[in-house]
């Protein structure tokens, strides 16, 4: 059997694995995924059919320059035709802000925030030259300060620069009048850091929800329920953000690590959705929740493809 007709019928066997449980469901897509749907109709094509069948509603779609192409400024035409492809099918796009390839974690440094403000500036000048059926509904903005070298000497400093960074996006939304939801991903450990920013003394985490209309909670553990669990880690986020009639995602590993105990990798499909079903049981109850969004298309596709990890470790 040739390498395409293989690569055919492992695609198709992976719609036969259990639907995605109730919750709204997004998937993170990062650089090359995201140029590959939008130069090849037919890549768009098998991903969009890919992730209808596990519930996938929401895609945060790679939005800024990669190896040299900026298609969002170059070829806008490409994310309209995706756009309205993903719309045809009950879908939409949030357009994602910050890559690794573009070193975007150094933006949160002071003399960098006008370039992220430009980043978003970018995304809402597109939105407003489009038609409504071809915009982004939404902007997930993955900019983490704790990436960069000086985190080990001066954590503190860099929140406050993550959190001024923040406050200048959204000044950039206000003036360009932009009415899409904006918010960042973030690590549920930021509600253990209080700071005090703009007079007042608070978690970060709250700083962020203040400052921000949305934001998708990096909740990386592989079970729900326990001390460690994804229950415990994200229900202060979801009260604050409810108090604020705000929305909080809540995402999901899958990708390798070598610390177990943030991913689903190496755990069955069947496993993860079980955890996260009890999860959605308790999380539900808030009107912040807004689903879960996993981490990440390409590493979602392969753990799938080589059976969601045939339990090879035990839970």
């Amino acid at each position: 059997m040739n390498s395409r007709a293989a690569g055919t019928l492992l695609a198709a066997a992976l719609f036969f694995l259990p639907a995605a449980a109730s919750a709204g469901r997004a998937v993170w897509v990062w650089e090359p995924e995201t140029f590959a749907m939008l130069e090849d109709r037919r890549v768009a094509r098998e991903a969009i059919a890919f992730l209808r069948s596990k519930g996938v509603d929401t895609l945060y779609l790679y939005a800024d320059s990669y190896k040299g192409r900026s298609h969002l400024e170059k070829k806008p035409e490409l994310y309209r035709a995706l756009i309205r492809r993903l719309g045809k099918r009950g879908m939409r796009a949030y357009a994602l802000l910050g890559s690794w390839h573009l070193r975007t974690h150094h933006y949160v440094l002071p003399g960098r925030h006008r370039e992220a403000a430009a980043m978003l500036e970018r995304v809402l000048a597109y939105n407003s030259a489009v038609k409504p059926g071809e915009r982004f509904a939404g902007v997930n903005i993955d900019i983490e300060p704790h990436m960069l070298d000086e985190w080990k000497i001066d954590k503190e400093g860099l929140l406050l620069n993550f959190l001024d960074m923040s406050r200048a996006l959204m000044d950039a939304k206000a003036r360009a009048k932009g009415v899409i939801p904006v918010g960042p991903a973030i690590p549920f450990w930021l509600d253990r850091i209080e700071l005090e920013w703009n007079g007042s003394l608070k978690p970060v985490s709250e700083h962020v929800l203040d400052i921000y209309d949305t934001a998708a909670i990096m909740n990386y553990r592989d079970r729900a329920e326990g001390k460690d669990g994804m229950i415990d880690h994200a229900s202060s986020e979801l009260a604050y953000a409810a108090k604020l009639g705000k929305r909080l995602a809540i995402g999901v590993e899958v990708t390798p690590n070598e610390v177990d105990k943030v991913t689903f990798d190496g755990l069955t499909e069947e496993y993860m959705e079980a955890e996260l079903a009890k999860a959605e049981s308790v999380f539900s109850a808030s009107p912040a929740f807004d689903g879960f969004v996993i981490h990440h298309y390409g590493s979602y596709r392969d753990w799938l493809k080589a059976g969601g990890g045939k339990e090879k470790r035990s839970k």
